[in-house]
């Protein structure tokens, strides 16, 4: 049971924050300070004005321009124009209330401060690995732990000089000499085109493990502008579908997945009172990797289930692509530049996909042993789960022996009748599977904070899934209340009021339940069951997903032209729709109604009127964004002679 409130992890003998400023931090790194623009001078506040405005009526216009061949010239696009301009400004210079204006100019100030006192101190402030909750520690200590983590993997070599423009010719030279010699197509060679205004180095930081002893670090890698992301990222969607297809049988998509293979095994009559779960993870998966190796790995995998081609890419074609992505993997870290010599960017999409493949050989041997024994072996990417009949000795024998298969891959493992894996704690209570939700006993018990300047569904939302993982993860009615209790205690310590909580429990079980066969609250274990049942039958967004890259990979071997199909489908799903975004506020909280009334107003009795607007909303700045400094100077990002110069690929 929770004991306390959500809280920062304090890494020092004294905490140099005041009460204000500390209880700003322990709002967490998904806080987002209430109406920001208000309080910015007017200037900005026109800019963010024309920046929605070009934005929504640009959406508006191409779709209406090119579906509805309505003249560019036309009055009534520029009446829409001028409507949407006048509601902005309006909406922006509207006065607040006088309460809502000293809580923005005060959470403005508090953020300051702690930024201001960060830099005074030399702390450090991250968010922690697992926890989302916020770290605060000594900058120099901190700085210990990533030395350590960069001798320890050896990974890793420091460069004199900035190659950025060296690997922008060398990348967008292989596309265009593959396209020239027909060894990829056109549309393919632009898909992975790097942008030659935005494209940059990748910058590291790393996250703090508080839930593991000593505080280890996680090494991220940003990579959202390198010159490789959009080789990596092409890549990856086109060779993960292939590898879910073919070890579907070994891949864990999330612990409701986990939990559904288990009762299989369970009802085949193979969970035995003495029956142990194993569970283990393998240190530094992204970092260990041998280059070369992981890449002929790659080319073996879809060779062993007959491919010659990927999307009609030769496979040693694709190896050549996935080089690029691996061994010109540099980055930005402090002042200094790095280029990873041993495995791949944590952040690269086909880094996943790599290891994820370079694991499938490397447990060949292990899952051979549990097929043919009737065990259950599940992987989710770098943790295992695995089922054991025999003695826990041998099964300490083979996972010992494991440990040497290979020399960069070693694995830490736990043996036991009860063990988490993926927020799941399995127990097998002598020969009955019993499952509920885990949580890591350094976790805080946080969520989004209901003060936090989001949209109001955002809340909603959040108690549904966590009600929604609830009832899949708990098998027993028992089990399903306790974590009622937690969910519930949580919600009240991030302020939420009991009214909003009590509606949104309500409505879950309503969803599930029909009125007229019993109360919306759960009475007994009958009813608890039968709910559950039904929810179990319902996919989850992790196994949506994994259904659409099969229906993709599906597509691949129907026809050659998966790429057009697969814009064709998206362009129909999406041709009688236009969506469209502004930036929430509570001062906005209107928009989204106005902005379907301004379309209607002006539109109606036009063919307009037969496409459906749909409006989301973007947030501002989080706390986590708000606090933390990551970026390094763009000079060491880009290695460009003028700031006003975009890169000339001939220099």
């Amino acid at each position: 049971m929770i004991g306390v409130s959500p809280e920062p992890y304090l890494d020092l003998i004294l905490n140099p924050f005041n009460k204000r400023e500390w209880d700003y931090l322990s709002l967490g790194p998904s806080y987002i300070r209430l109406n920001q623009s208000a309080i910015r001078p007017v200037k900005q506040q026109k800019v963010q004005i024309k920046s929605q405005l070009k934005d929504i009526y640009n959406k508006v216009e191409n779709y209406l321009v090119k579906k509805q061949r309505m003249p560019k010239t036309a009055r009534i696009l520029k009446q829409y124009s001028d409507h949407l301009d006048d509601y902005f400004n309006q909406s922006y210079f509207a006065p607040i209330c006088y309460k809502d204006q000293i809580q923005a100019q005060e959470q403005a100030y508090t953020a300051k401060s702690i930024r201001n006192k960060i830099q005074k101190h030399k702390l450090i402030l991250r968010v922690t690995d697992k926890s989302n909750n916020f770290y605060i520690g000594s900058k120099t200590e901190y700085e210990k732990k990533t030395v350590n983590y960069f001798s320890d993997t050896n990974a890793f070599i420091e460069l004199r000089e900035n190659p950025f423009n060296e690997i922008m010719i060398e990348v967008t030279n292989l596309l265009k000499t593959s396209a020239k010699d027909k060894i990829i197509c056109q549309w393919q060679e632009r898909d992975m085109m790097p942008n030659l205004t935005t494209s940059e180095l990748s910058h590291l930081y790393f996250n703090p493990k508080t839930h593991k002893d000593g505080i280890p670090v996680r090494p991220i890698e940003n990579t959202i502008h390198s010159a490789t992301k959009n080789i990596s990222t092409f890549l990856d969607q086109r060779i993960r579908p292939i590898f879910n297809d073919k070890c579907s049988i070994t891949i864990i998509i999330d612990g409701d997945q986990l939990i559904k293979q288990l009762r299989i095994y369970e009802m085949n009559g193979l969970l035995k009172s003495t029956t142990l779960f194993c569970t283990f993870d393998i240190h530094n998966l992204y970092t260990i990797l041998p280059q070369d190796e992981a890449l002929d790995t790659l080319i073996e995998f879809p060779s062993t289930y007959g491919y010659t081609r990927v999307i009609g890419i030769a496979l040693d074609a694709l190896r050549k692509l996935s080089s690029v992505v691996l061994k010109e993997n540099v980055f930005v870290y402090g002042r200094k530049i790095y280029r990873q010599i041993l495995g791949g960017a944590m952040g690269s999409a086909l880094t996943l996909t790599l290891a994820n493949i370079f694991m499938w050989k490397w447990q060949q041997k292990l899952v051979e042993e549990q097929q043919q024994s009737g065990e259950f072996y599940g992987r989710y990417i770098d943790d295992v789960f695995m089922t054991w009949n025999r003695s826990e000795e041998e099964l300490r024998q083979l996972l010992n022996g494991a440990n040497e298969w290979h020399p960069n891959i070693k694995l830490d493992y736990q043996i036991g009748k009860s063990l988490p894996f993926l927020n799941v704690l399995v127990t097998n209570n002598d020969g009955i599977l019993t499952t509920s939700v885990y949580h890591k006993p350094a976790a805080e018990p946080y969520v989004v904070p209901y003060t936090s300047d989001h949209p109001r569904h955002v809340f909603g939302n959040i108690i549904q899934s966590a009600l929604n993982q609830a009832m899949r993860y708990s098998s027993t009615f028992e089990n399903f209340q306790k974590e009622q209790r937690y969910i519930r205690l949580k919600l009240l310590y991030n302020g939420y009021p009991s009214s909003i909580i009590e509606k949104e429990y309500r409505m879950f079980f309503l969803g599930h339940i029909s009125t007229t066969s019993f109360l919306s609250l759960l009475q007994n274990e009958s009813q608890f069951h039968l709910m559950r049942d039904h929810i179990m039958n319902l996919s989850t967004i992790d196994a949506i997903h994994q259904i659409d890259n099969e229906i993709q990979h599906s597509n691949i071997n129907q026809q050659q032209q998966e790429s057009i199909s697969t814009v064709e489908e998206r362009q129909k799903k999406y041709q009688d729709k236009i969506i469209v975004h502004y930036t929430h506020e509570k001062r906005f909280s209107p928009t989204k109604r106005d902005l379907h009334k301004k379309y209607t107003d002006i539109f109606q009795n036009t063919p307009a009127m037969n496409v459906r607007l749909i409006v989301g909303s973007r947030n501002r700045r989080s706390a986590q964004h708000d606090l933390i400094r990551k970026r390094p100077p763009k000079r060491l990002l880009q290695n460009r002679p003028s700031k006003s110069k975009p890169f000339n690929i001939l220099s």
